[in-house]
């Protein structure tokens, strides 16, 4: 048997949870209770267990420090520079998730003080490589609305063809033809008419839809 002598990163998982409250796509953080950059904000993560694999860390890291549980989950990018966390060499698996704002209860715990919505555009200092791993996270997302139905995993349990929209445009960041947005979202299958309408404001009383299987992507290009 051969023994080697070669150092081992430490490796870590790290979440980018997106949901779209106040008609803006925002980022669930928390606020680190220990140093290194105590106080500051940061995504949900940690570092990963000797016997756990990778998928089930992020999962208990954010359940851990948020109290989220449940939801789409997808692996984004691995991080790896050799100073990224002045403790010691950190590779992280980072990940980004998809809930819509009613589904959610959050609860900070572990190693979180606290733990919030914050709008894209206005987002604090974070920690570590943070704002890059939600930099990158965010352009996935836009690049997956081009080809799936990955969008349906921030709508609430109804919605209109209007709201619908509007989260193609916020993640987008550009407003969209409702005629041929439309067309193209009504050739789906993965969304079904609820028989019931809601009216808002003086318009006509739009139909409300739900999504037929919740947590499922479909290709859809």
């Amino acid at each position: 048997m051969y023994h080697y002598a070669y150092p081992h990163p430490a490796v870590a998982t790290d979440i980018a949870l997106f949901t779209v409250r106040a008609r803006q796509l925002q980022a669930l953080l928390v606020r680190r209770d220990h140093a290194p950059f105590r106080g500051q904000w940061a995504l949900p993560g940690g570092f990963v267990e000797i016997d756990e694999d990778l998928d089930s860390c992020a999962l208990r890291e954010l359940e851990e420090e948020t109290g989220v549980s449940g939801i789409y989950l997808e692996q984004l990018y691995t991080f790896g520079a050799p100073r990224r966390d002045p403790r010691e060499r950190v590779i992280t698996v980072a990940y980004y998730a998809l809930a819509a704002a009613d589904h959610l209860s959050i609860r900070p715990a572990g190693d979180a003080g606290d733990a919030a919505w914050h709008p894209l555009a206005t987002l604090p200092r974070l920690a570590f490589d943070h704002e890059r791993i939600i930099a990158m996270a965010h352009r996935r997302l836009a690049a997956k609305l081009d080809y799936s139905t990955i969008v349906f995993n921030l709508m609430p349990r109804r919605f209109t063809l209007s709201e619908l929209q509007q989260a193609y445009e916020i993640i987008l960041e550009e407003k969209l033809d409702k005629r041929n947005f439309r067309k193209r979202v009504m050739a789906y299958n993965c969304m079904e008419e609820t028989g019931e309408r809601r009216r808002n404001g003086g318009h006509r009383p739009a139909m409300l839809y739900r999504v037929k299987d919740p947590g499922r992507i479909e290709i859809v290009k």
